[in-house]
């Protein structure tokens, strides 16, 4: 999956937004103020960090070689995901779905009735 083709399905998410309050590289997904992915854009192929249940992420990690633990992020909540094309899309995108979904569910329910 390509960085245009992550970036477009993140921001697809109801509510969703990019900003780069890192760096001038580092995209920043978020719902309600609440990060749900970060992009890595120049890099070549593309990393996504999506935060995740935390033994699924265990799985995951044990599963795909191209899945680690959060790149400067939270290992427990947060795996990085390089698409070098070991994941196909359709699990990437279940992921970022299951990602937002995860941050929506923590939401302040007048926000999460704003979505």
């Amino acid at each position: 999956m390509t960085a245009q083709a992550l970036d477009a399905y993140c921001l697809s998410k109801k509510g969703a937004h990019k900003s780069y309050p890192f760096d001038a590289t580092s995209a920043v997904y978020k719902v309600g103020e609440k990060m749900f992915a970060l992009i890595a854009e120049p890099e070549t192929p593309p990393r996504i960090t999506l935060k995740c249940d935390p033994i699924y992420a265990l799985e995951l990690r044990s599963l795909y070689a191209s899945v680690t633990g959060g790149y400067y992020m939270n290992k427990k909540h947060w795996n990085t995901i390089s698409c070098d094309g070991e994941v196909d899309e359709e699990s990437l995108r279940e992921w970022i779905d299951a990602s937002y979904a995860l941050v929506v569910s923590a939401l302040p329910k007048k926000v999460r009735d704003t979505l």
